[in-house]
């Protein structure tokens, strides 16, 4: 006979954030428990609202099966003594199966006598296993924990109740002095203390206590109401999906409603208003259909229709306050001029081994100094891009961004534009955040990457160069979403810019100003290393198989448009029968090279023909071949390098490297080993594996 079981951990309002994941947490670890003990169960279905975490568990069987199995021990050999009696390996292998000498027998495995027995294992009662289940309760983590009153117990939120039920029995057990029961806990204003009579009725039970505690039931809820109100308003909701998850999470019995705010609040800047109802409020902004802001908004309320009035009455209220502040910031903020708001950043503290904000500025100028004289820009561009790099931490002062710290670089734009800058430098000084997520929009200008990257760089080099390298999951200064960022700006652009070269050179710049903590062979592996996870992961998402990202690495970064196209090319031809000679003949140079010490040859040290043709036709493409991977040309390239495969098969095949003649034999290695430079700066070939693919 099957039953339902359920659990309900009833806490205090849990951090929306973290709900998600705690639900998700609960289900797969209720899940491999109910694995492990071996307890049949047809399906685990989980609710969480602000105020629990519940599940039910369908399906459950009685009991554990019953295992009847056959358990091997020492060889016979080994089992029985001179004598022909059990020895002490043989009792003790029999006694530790819960059987006796009297039931062991032999079987031969491999042509050997085993001594074996078999076991019948009675399943356990179920209502016995659950008691353990508070084990399953007690392994969630989450982010932030606390302790409550004089108990040991860290957990994400005080545990006020627990209910735990076999079907209709309560299965006993105790958390913190918190006995389980079947009684539950309705809305905290709607609803009212009530009992559950059976596992399988909690959800209907909890609905009439005015707690949807299925979330997508809620999510959904919501969702229907916020079209409604469209439709019924002719409006354009603005329904950002982390918002309707949050608010989801806020509520356990979710009704709709809307209000408004006075229109001389949207002479504002509506990027402000949008983060003050959305990230302040938790409000859906409100559009016409023609994408224009209006004075209104929607939020969801924790209840019912009732008294929806005074409810928005007291939103309007709360709201109005919020947007009169965000109001006498915009105005504030356009006192005075930039070169007085730039001074203010010599008193914001920026890392104190880094210096101040205006270090930080003076250090971004002169690195996109640098990259703008790798580019071919105009110098029109040059100036531009120098000026936004000078303004690009200015709005840091300003009491909007102070405020609403979301909005750094859009309020850079905004008033940029006020104070009379070129719309460039004021769009740009807005792109130079982006992207602001690991896979967010990119700038869109050249001279917002330009900045970008710079700022970025000194980011990521003046973090790393003060001990504050990314560990596991902590990345507080999000040092890989910077470097990521950098990486698919050179790809966007198609900028040839050698990555290894461009860190080498902040480095250097950072023990000019004597900033580091750190030696500087140290930071330099470690930035390398660190830009070189990062390029591997956007090769990965782009499908790339994990030996080409490490043939394509092998030597760096360098260019990483270049380094994308030479990890595509490589997959197509690893399935290209043709370039089978190719990659076993580049192959061969690279094994044989490892074995060479210097790179000098004298040709006339040569001794027949198919050294003398590999060493010309090698100085025939070289520069060239130099010149096309300089010139982001790996295509070509690499056809140009596969013209060493004839002659290179032809050189092994006349040729004995490893003569006993040292000079002869150091002449064909120095050889061999000039032609591996040019392919390593290609890919290290030898790390793909062609053979599976054949």
């Amino acid at each position: 006979m099957s039953k339902t079981v359920l659990f309900e951990l009833g806490l205090e309002e849990i951090p929306a954030r973290f709900i998600d994941d705690g639900l998700e947490q609960l289900k797969t670890n209720t899940e491999k428990w109910l694995d492990e003990q071996r307890i049949p169960y047809e399906a685990v279905r989980g609710y969480a609202t602000p105020r629990r975490l519940a599940l039910q568990i369908f399906g459950v069987k009685d009991k554990q099966p019953d295992i009847e199995e056959e358990a091997k021990g020492p060889a016979k050999k080994i089992a029985l003594n001179e004598e022909g009696e059990w020895s002490k390996a043989a009792v003790g292998f029999s006694k530790g199966q819960g059987q006796n000498v009297e039931d062991i027998y032999f079987k031969e495995v491999k042509g050997v006598e085993y001594v074996h027995v078999r076991k019948f294992i009675k399943g356990k009662e179920t209502s016995e296993l659950l008691r353990d289940y508070k084990h399953v309760l007690l392994s969630l983590n989450f982010p932030k924990n606390m302790r409550w009153g004089s108990y040991n117990l860290r957990f994400v939120r005080p545990i006020r109740w627990i209910v735990a039920l076999y079907d209709n029995e309560v299965i006993p057990f105790e958390i913190e002095n918190v006995q389980t029961n079947n009684v539950t806990y309705g809305h905290r204003f709607l609803g009212s203390e009530t009992t559950v009579d059976r596992a399988a009725n909690y959800e209907q039970i909890m609905n009439s206590e005015y707690v949807i505690a299925n979330k997508d039931e809620r999510k959904s809820m919501i969702e229907k109401q916020l079209n409604h109100l469209e439709d019924l308003k002719g409006w354009v909701i603005l329904k950002d999906s982390e918002l309707l998850n949050e608010v989801t999470h806020l509520v356990e019995y979710p009704t709709v409603f809307s209000g408004t705010f006075s229109e001389e609040f949207l002479e504002v800047p509506e990027e402000a208003l949008i983060t003050s109802m959305k990230e302040h409020q938790r409000y859906f902004p409100v559009r016409t259909k023609d994408g224009e802001l209006l004075p209104y908004f929607v939020a969801v309320r924790n209840g019912n229709d009732q008294y929806l009035e005074t409810v928005s009455r007291g939103n309007e209220k709360v709201l109005k306050a919020r947007l009169s502040d965000a109001q006498f910031f915009y105005k504030e903020d356009q006192n005075g001029s930039l070169d007085q708001k730039l001074k203010k950043l010599q008193r914001m503290v920026y890392q104190v081994e880094l210096g101040t904000l205006a270090d930080k500025v003076e250090r971004i100028k002169s690195l996109t100094q640098y990259i703008t004289e790798q580019l071919e820009i105009s110098n029109q561009e040059q100036i531009m891009a120098l000026r936004t790099a000078e303004l690009s931490k200015f709005d840091l002062v300003t009491h909007m961004v102070d405020e609403f710290t979301e909005l750094q670089g859009i309020m850079g734009e905004k008033y940029a534009r006020i104070f009379g800058e070129k719309e460039e430098v004021a769009v740009a000084i807005n792109e130079h955040y982006m992207p602001r997520q690991a896979h967010g929009e990119l700038p869109k200008s050249v001279i917002g990457s330009i900045v970008s990257i710079a700022d970025k760089l000194d980011t990521i080099v003046g973090s790393i160069a003060i001990g504050n390298k990314p560990t596991g999951s902590q990345d507080p200064y999000g040092l890989r979403r910077q470097s990521l960022g950098i990486l698919q700006i050179l790809k966007e652009y198609h900028w040839s810019l050698n990555v290894e070269e461009l860190v080498d050179y902040v480095i250097d710049y950072y023990f000019e100003l004597n900033l580091p903590t750190i030696e500087k062979k140290s930071i330099t592996q470690d930035v390398h290393e660190f830009f070189n996870t990062r390029a591997s992961y956007l090769l990965k998402d782009k499908g790339i198989d994990p030996d080409v990202i490490e043939a394509v690495l092998a030597n760096g970064i360098q260019a990483f448009p270049v380094t994308l196209i030479k990890a595509n090319l490589l997959t197509n031809k690893r399935n290209d029968p043709q370039f089978k000679t190719v990659y076993e003949a580049l192959g061969r140079v690279l094994n044989l090279a490892k074995k060479s010490e210097s790179t000098h040859v004298i040709p006339s040290l040569f001794e027949n023909e198919s050294e003398s043709n590999l060493y010309q036709v090698y100085q025939d493409i070289h520069e060239e071949y130099q010149t096309l991977l300089q010139s982001g040309k790996p295509e070509v390239a690499l056809q140009l390098l596969s013209q060493l495969a004839e002659p290179i098969h032809f050189f092994f095949d006349q040729t004995m490297v490893m003569t006993e003649d040292h000079d002869v034999r150091s002449n064909r290695l120095g050889l061999l080993t000039q032609i591996a430079s040019d392919i390593l700066d290609f890919a290290d070939l030898n790390a793909i594996q062609w053979k599976q693919q054949y």
